[in-house]
């Protein structure tokens, strides 16, 4: 099983920001995962674009899995943000979304990209962590929620 505290830092996850759209929020995700994983942000908005192509990742109730293979990455890793204005991303419900969960991935993660995409979804399709993230007062505090949630889990 796949510990979503593994994949995130405490710098890759903000709270509270505002995003006007779908490119603008990739943008601020590849900022962060050049800051955080040291990529190249436009390698990272340009695979999340990609990706988005297929088929939005927003998959209802104001949440979105954006992901994407990048090269230079050794393992899976995430972002997290929650925005304090929902942003259209043309998810399955029509619904904007607040709460965003980035996985990259090494080119060649196959099953360790698919399993952690599994994990974090079934996090985020649980009402009540989901409810818990929206109520975090800080970036620190949604990390402290992902930690626990975590060592709960693994009981």
């Amino acid at each position: 099983m796949t510990e979503i505290i593994s994949l995130l830092s405490p710098g890759a996850i903000a709270a509270g920001g505002t995003v006007s759209s779908s490119k603008v929020l990739f943008q601020l995700l590849g900022q962060m995962a050049e800051r955080e994983y040291h990529l190249n942000a436009g390698d990272v908005v340009d695979k999340l674009v990609e990706r988005e192509r297929l088929g939005s990742t927003g998959f209802g109730g104001g949440v979105a899995i954006p992901h994407g293979k990048i090269d230079g990455l050794e393992h899976v890793v995430g972002i997290f943000l929650r925005l304090a204005n929902p942003v259209d991303v043309h998810a399955i419900d029509d619904l904007p979304v607040d709460l965003i969960f980035c996985l990259l991935s090494p080119p060649d993660a196959g099953s360790e990209h698919l399993k952690a995409l599994a994990q974090v979804s079934r996090w985020l399709r649980n009402p009540g962590f989901v409810a818990k993230l929206r109520g975090a007062g800080s970036a620190d505090a949604i990390y402290a929620l992902f930690s626990a949630n975590q060592t709960r889990d693994a009981a």
